[in-house]
């Protein structure tokens, strides 16, 4: 008989795993809250149009790039992709001055010289360092070749701007290579550098969206799953992990209903999970620690439905700053993309409009339901719409008068939707300051309990996938070596 697999969450990480798993023999199911499955890949459609809430692009997935081979891999052949501009894919706006990254090592270096020629060595040493640290971890390139482990332990423990200051003598350029961090929502003096240089070499290969909404990645997954045998259940909370005095048991749903299960794999956030075990095996400080680890900060977005034919797609991804600096953005700041409803579009239907927001502004109506949390916050989400509107007029002049209407979320709706504390954009936070008490393990002293998803290693595709990945070969006893020939094959 198959070991039954339970898998909490249907994100990215949950369905990854999910199918991994599947593949290989064990019997899976997922359980999943609400009544839609993915998680940060969820669309939704208002008045006949598409939109994303939390991937709206991605990386490395040009022919034999890593990204590539996993969704291969995955059977994420049917999934479209549409790739952004390869002269551009980022476009930077620092205190009115632009810059653009093209895809490509050498575009790259020859673009950021004309903007910066005095720094070209400097830029061909930072770029050589990147790529040293993405190809150090095994997953993240999926290759077995000898490794420089040593540039990757070490750019783990160094903030992004110390080794930006200790390479470049300008000013503007360091916060130039910085002008994508709400990609990852990086703070001074803490975010490793080792995060920003996986980030930057992932989308330097190459960028696209999915063509149609990234739900389409979750929808077939969901359908490859269901194909091999396994099950994907929406409408189905979490609400308790059975265990007995040595392991888990089996997971108790919000409807009483029980499943059993040899292994349970949990994509929630670890605050979650440790309110759904009720067990000696997790010793108080761990439980403590895990519940009180840092999040990254929390997002206002405005999901903005144009008029018909009035705004021409746009192949970029805009960030705007009204200073000269990305470092502690503020409400007037903002990463502007549009979604691709289809491939080749001349015209957008829909964007949207993502800027930070802590979840301290929005505290006064925690406890209360999407739909009903009253005509104060409406007003208060209203007000900070427009503003931002004004802002980014300033850098797409005309788009107010192309805005038929929009949506909007805050921190709230993304702890309602995906249980993250604090309504964190990215889940936990990296921090160089906590070391191993800021990371989130993957197993825990529940030998057959596992953790999946955007905590465990970092957010994002890639991020995720590498999480999965180490995730399923604690079950398969693999090491690095055999799980990178096993996309190989």
């Amino acid at each position: 008989m198959s070991n039954k697999v339970i898998i909490i969450g249907s994100g990215l990480g949950g369905l990854t795993c999910g199918f991994i798993l599947q593949r290989n023999g064990y019997d899976v199911t997922i359980l999943e809250q609400g009544h839609q499955i993915g998680g940060c890949l969820q669309c939704f459609t208002r008045q006949g149009v598409k939109f994303e809430t939390g991937m709206h692009f991605i990386g490395s997935a040009a022919e034999g790039q890593t990204m590539h081979r996993m969704m291969k891999f995955l059977n994420l052949t049917d999934v479209k992709l549409s790739p952004l501009d390869p002269n551009g894919y980022d476009t930077i706006v620092l205190a009115g001055e632009t810059f653009r990254f093209p895809n490509g090592r050498e575009a790259f270096l020859e673009q950021m010289s004309s903007y910066f020629p005095k720094e070209k060595d400097n830029l061909r040493r930072y770029l050589d360092l990147v790529a040293r640290i993405a190809s150090a971890s095994t997953l993240n390139s999926l290759t077995s070749q000898e490794r420089d482990l040593a540039a990757n332990t070490n750019y783990q423990t160094r903030s992004i701007n110390e080794v930006l200051e200790e390479l470049f003598h300008d000013e503007m350029l360091r916060n130039v290579l910085v002008g994508n961090l709400p990609l990852y929502a990086a703070e001074r003096d803490k975010t490793p550098f080792s995060l920003h240089a996986f980030i930057m070499d992932f989308y330097n290969q190459s960028a696209f969206r999915v063509v149609g909404g990234s739900d389409a990645i979750a929808q077939s997954l969901a359908r490859s799953i269901e194909e091999m045998g396994g099950q994907v259940l929406t409408g189905k909370k979490a609400c308790r992990i059975h265990c007995n005095e040595t392991q888990a048991t089996g997971v108790e749903t919000a409807d009483e209903c029980f499943f059993p299960a040899d292994y349970v794999i949990s994509t929630v956030h670890p605050a979650r999970l440790m309110e759904m075990l009720d067990t000696k095996l997790i010793r108080p400080a761990f439980r403590s620690r895990l519940s009180n680890i840092p999040g990254t900060t929390g997002c206002f977005s405005i999901y903005i439905k144009f008029k018909n034919g009035t705004m021409p797609y746009m192949n970029t991804n805009l960030y705007g700053y009204h200073t000269s600096s990305p470092w502690d953005c503020d409400q007037h700041d903002f990463l502007y993309m549009h979604m691709c409803h289809k491939d080749k579009a001349d015209f957008a239907q829909s964007g949207v409009v993502l800027s930070y927001m802590k979840m301290d502004e929005v505290e006064r109506w925690k406890g209360t339901h999407i739909g009903h949390r009253g005509a104060d916050y409406e007003a208060f989400k209203r007000q900070h719409a427009e503003q931002l509107i004004q802002d980014i007029e300033k850098y797409q002049p005309g788009i107010t008068a192309t805005i038929d209407t929009y949506y909007t979320s805050t921190p709230l709706t993304y702890l309602d939707y995906t249980g993250t504390e604090g309504g964190s954009m990215y889940g936990v936070a990296k921090d160089i300051h906590l070391g191993p008490a800021g990371r989130v393990p993957y197993r825990t002293k529940v030998p057959n309990l596992f953790l999946a998803g955007q905590n465990v290693n970092s957010h994002g595709m890639m991020g995720v996938l590498v999480g999965t990945i180490v995730t399923c070969s604690e079950l398969f006893k693999f090491s690095n070596r055999e799980i990178v020939n096993l996309f190989n094959d």
